[in-house]
């Protein structure tokens, strides 16, 4: 069975701000059969690899990571911004548009040498993805691919990130 993954997944004009496009996933994730499909589709992508670990970077990459995780019966590592994780943490810091922001992982979580791949709903600009690349090699990993449900390749994010990427859907 193929399903049409962009049909679910909405366009919300101005959204947080004028002159953003926003993708809602809301309806993908409210219609199961949907959701399973898309779930597999990730799974067929993941079970290829020779990896030791999932990374979820927060929030809307647990969605998926968490059944993949199950699915695939591997273990799953969380990237959180800063302050959301308690406990003996590895930390990067990175810029936006209008500041900086941090993003954490506990410390050990991932063993040395440990090839993982990094699941996340939507890659845009890059940034948060590649400082999660960068977090996960601080920690002594690496980052064999990165799994997006969306892309936006009008950003080129993907430029930033120093390992295969697949996406879903491109816009």
């Amino acid at each position: 069975m193929m399903i049409d993954i962009k049909s679910y997944i909405t366009d919300v004009p101005d959204f947080p701000k004028p002159g953003i496009l926003f993708r809602d996933i809301s309806p993908l994730l409210q219609t199961p059969e949907v959701f399973h499909f898309v779930i597999n589709l990730m799974a067929q992508e993941i079970a290829k690899l020779p990896i030791a670990a999932l990374v979820a970077i927060e929030s809307r990459g647990f969605l998926f990571a968490a059944p993949l995780a199950h699915t695939l019966s591997m273990p799953l590592v969380l990237i959180r911004k800063a302050g959301k994780l308690p406990g003996d943490l590895v930390s990067v810091s990175y810029g936006l548009e209008y500041g900086v922001d941090t993003l954490e992982m506990k410390s050990g979580a991932l063993a040395q040498g440990a090839q993982v791949v990094v699941v996340d709903d939507v890659l845009a600009t890059g940034g948060t993805a590649a400082a999660a690349g960068e977090l996960i090699s601080k920690a002594g990993a690496r980052v064999v691919s990165y799994l997006f449900l969306a892309e936006l390749a009008a950003l080129q994010g993907r430029s930033k990130l120093g390992a295969s990427v697949h996406s879903l859907v491109i816009y």
